[in-house]
């Protein structure tokens, strides 16, 4: 996009030029390649003072630490007692979350007290 401002730029530049430098003393010319010229510079000058945008991606990596020992286990929906995938379940807010694809139940996953 940029190249292409400048682009046209150069082309009003180049006729303002030439209208300023064929005017042979004909006022209408020389205003109309002043007005050429300026519109030029004013793309030039825009183009520069436009704020880029960045663009930027931000990573969440949550880390949990558990304590004790831990195994690993097949999790199964409450209602219809199908195999959970790892695109059932999904973190919001610090909360697990468990949608179903079999029965479509949606629930929140509460941690049962220790004692």
């Amino acid at each position: 996009m940029k190249t292409l401002i400048y682009l046209l730029a150069a082309v009003l530049a180049f006729f303002g030029f030439m209208f300023i430098a064929g005017s042979q003393g004909i006022v209408l010319r020389i205003v109309v390649g002043v007005i050429l010229l300026a519109a030029a510079i004013a793309m030039v000058y825009m183009n520069r003072a436009r704020p880029q945008v960045v663009r930027t991606e931000t990573t969440v990596v949550q880390k949990i630490d558990l304590s004790g020992d831990v195994s690993l286990e097949q999790m199964t929906c409450n209602s219809c007692g199908a195999a959970l995938s790892k695109n059932s379940i999904e973190v919001k807010a610090g909360a697990i979350f468990v949608n179903c694809e079999y029965c479509g139940a949606s629930y929140q996953i509460e941690e049962a007290p220790k004692w």
